[in-house]
């Protein structure tokens, strides 16, 4: 066969090109002289055939299109399977930032859901959910102006530490704070001893004290004992005025300081307002609270392993403070679901308690009126309602359950029940063996470190818990409405409601009691507004459009 111009050998992508680009050059078809194909002129001459011609033509337009249809369709496949890759991983990869000091504002994390909860069912995502730290961050920073300059001091306060390991640990960034104000020097804060625990642990014990005295060089003086110019000195025991302001302490106990060098003060919590003190003053008890109180490398340790031990399957967990203990039972006064022995003992204890005032309670009437820790029944009902599956794990914080059954009700829902116990080793509680408040601060890092915190009683530990992971960018911390809960369950025991209207009414009422930044406001009396030490905002909490708080 022989061709003319060559187009016969181009390729189909040039022949829909020219096509596409509207030439009207025709491809002809060209017969050689045996006749074979088309028509002969004269001579054998080649000549061009109009209906060989017309076919070629539409052979290559039909041939054009299914090429362009192919090719855009493949365009859309890799464009689909470029988004979908990119997006996994915009979504998947975790980003971690070190912040520097508390000076940085983070990023923000709108709507953000904890790392850990990643392999958990979408449907129950939503349980895990971080409430939004807006432009709020932390800032217990010192401003250069605040520095401590010079070695004089107006004397040296001893404080007489009292209650359990966050009682106790408010108490000395109080003690810190006060130190302050009064231009004085601290002395390690002796520990309770005397208290239910009976823990016999001392400030070295427990917390890191070169850590201690490292963070708060610039802010106060600290010595380990008294010097030996004052060993001999009888100090003034004093026990402070609860809830004062720096007022008391620079024109009441100054003077005295003074005159005798050596204070004892023989009560430390709840001895500094919650409001209206300087800034000053309020960052530097959350430096002490959150920073300089740090526990000793022993405990600190463990209780991070204990934290990866929790999270070694890459699922979240809750640490549930269910203060369902002999103790706070009969300092309140609650006996729900108690055997009538059961109850009879705490009355006993808490009459034989000398430092508790109150002995005769109604705890029926203080229950319904939210006075009382939930029973881990009503913990495990709470917790159901709110969405948790009943494969969740539970870290409980707390000591022994009291009553005789225990924490049975609560692991009929939730079996995945964990504590230090059972978490550590034997051999890694030797160490802490007897020492409660050691223990205590095993479950506190645990709580502080979790996906979810919840409490069941606004004791000293649910207080300093919450109030931590607020200064930690608003970690996720369901505040019971123990008030609402207990009525609501009440009324569902007794067929006024349905479980689905019970679960409904109880997310509608703790929608917005998940941990999410508001401002602490004053009342018109200290024991009854919130404390500094639950929500450190304003104080401690920054906002990126407002500066200090």
């Amino acid at each position: 066969m022989t061709s003319r111009g060559g187009d016969s050998s181009g390729s189909a992508a040039n022949a829909c090109l020219l096509q596409a680009m509207g030439t009207r050059r025709r491809v002809p078809e060209l017969v050689d002289e045996g006749g074979h194909g088309s028509d002969f002129s004269d001579g054998g001459a080649a000549v061009r055939t109009p209906s060989s011609s017309s076919y070629r033509r539409r052979m290559v337009w039909h041939f054009c299109w299914l090429f362009w249809v192919c090719w855009g369709l493949l365009t859309v496949f890799f464009l689909f399977l470029l988004l979908k890759y990119t997006s996994m991983t915009f979504y998947e990869v975790v980003t971690i930032r070190k912040q520097n000091d508390f000076l940085i504002p983070p990023p923000s994390d709108e709507s953000s859901i904890n790392d850990n909860a990643a392999e958990v069912n979408n449907q129950s995502l939503e349980v895990w959910r971080k409430p939004s730290s807006g432009d709020y961050y932390k800032c217990s920073h010192r401003l250069s102006k605040e520095t401590r300059r010079g070695a004089k001091t107006n004397g040296y306060i001893i404080v007489r530490s009292n209650g359990g390991l966050n009682q106790m640990k408010t108490g000395i960034s109080d003690m810190v704070a006060i130190a302050k104000i009064m231009n004085a020097t601290l002395v390690y804060p002796y520990l309770d001893h005397t208290s239910y625990w009976a823990d016999s642990s001392e400030f070295k014990d427990i917390f890191d004290s070169n850590h201690f005295e490292e963070v708060l060089k610039d802010d106060i003086q600290i010595a380990e004992s008294l010097p030996p110019e004052y060993a001999s000195v009888k100090p003034l025991v004093k026990p402070p005025v609860s809830w004062s302001k720096p007022s008391y302490y620079k024109e009441i106990i100054v003077p005295l300081l003074k005159k005798h060098k050596v204070i004892q003060f023989t009560q430390s919590d709840s001895r500094l307002a919650n409001n209206n003190l300087p800034k000053a003053i309020q960052r530097l008890r959350c430096r002490a609270m959150y920073d300089a109180l740090r526990f000793t490398d022993k405990i600190q340790t463990l209780g991070m392993k204990l934290v990866d031990r929790l999270r070694s399957d890459n699922k979240p967990y809750v640490a549930l403070h269910l203060r369902y203990e002999k103790d706070m039972l009969a300092f309140t006064g609650c006996t729900h679901n108690l055997t009538a022995e059961d109850a009879q003992k705490l009355t006993v204890m808490r009459k034989n308690a000398n430092h508790w005032k109150e002995k005769d309670i109604d705890g029926e009437a203080r229950r319904l009126q939210g006075g009382c820790p939930l029973t881990p029944r009503e913990a495990a009902i709470f917790l159901e309602a709110i969405g948790f599956p009943s494969d969740t794990k539970i870290y409980i914080v707390a000591g022994e359950i009291y009553g005789n059954l225990g924490i049975s009700t609560f692991q009929s829902t939730y079996p995945n029940v964990i504590s230090h116990s059972n978490l550590a080793t034997k051999e890694e509680l030797e160490p802490l063996k007897n020492h409660q408040n050691q223990l205590a601060a095993l479950d506190y890092i645990v709580a502080v470190e979790s996906d979810v915190f919840v409490y069941t009683y606004d004791g000293n530990m649910a207080k300093a818990v919450q109030g931590h992971r607020r200064f930690e960018r608003f970690r996720k911390t369901i505040v019971p409405d123990n008030r609402n809960l207990v009525n609501l369950i009440d009324k569902m025991d007794n067929g006024m409601l349905t479980w689905e209207e019970f679960s409904s009414t109880i997310k509608s009422l703790h929608e917005n009691r998940t941990g999410a930044p508001y401002r602490r406001v004053p009342g018109e009396f200290p024991k009854q507004e919130e404390n500094f030490y639950a929500n450190p905002l304003p104080g401690c909490i920054c906002n990126k459009q407002q500066g200090l708080t």
